[in-house]
């Protein structure tokens, strides 16, 4: 029988992630409250896109938050197929949170994906080709898929 030790200090580390998790400021949303169990957590991080470093928006995962030019404040473009390449950032309950540092508005849309997160305005997707945190393969796709940053304007 094998016996297991726990490193005590790495208790409060789990417990600061945990509550990080959990944390943040929260942001009116524009389509009632969802009904699910969790709100996503947006963050930035400095990565390479392209052929210079910015900051870009990211999920709870890492990966990179991107927005389609034809979508708008009110309306989602991106369903269906599309949805199936571009996943739609989803809030599961109550108003999506963010980085206190994060300078732009969160709010919720419940449209043809259900309660789609936005950033000033602009709904956020994942890219189905990236597949971790340093990757933003959908920059410039179509010319109307861009990497979401904090600077992003209002919609």
């Amino acid at each position: 029988m094998r016996s297991f030790r726990i490193h005590i200090g790495i208790i409060p580390a789990v417990a600061a992630v945990l509550l990080a998790a959990c944390g943040g400021t929260s942001a009116p949303s524009s389509a009632g409250a969802p009904s699910a169990s969790s709100a996503a957590l947006i963050h930035t991080a400095s990565m390479k896109v392209g052929d210079k470093t910015q900051t870009v928006l990211k999920n709870t995962k890492g990966l990179t938050l991107y927005y389609f030019t034809p979508d708008t404040a009110s309306k989602v473009a991106c369903t269906g197929g599309c949805a199936s390449n571009w996943p739609p950032l989803l809030a599961s309950s109550g108003a999506p949170t963010s980085s206190p540092a994060l300078p732009g508005k969160l709010t919720v849309l419940n449209g043809d994906n259900g309660n789609q997160v936005l950033y000033n305005g602009h709904p956020l997707y994942t890219y189905v080709k990236d597949g971790d945190a340093g990757d933003a393969y959908g920059q410039g796709v179509g010319g109307k898929w861009f990497v979401a940053t904090p600077d992003l304007a209002a919609a």
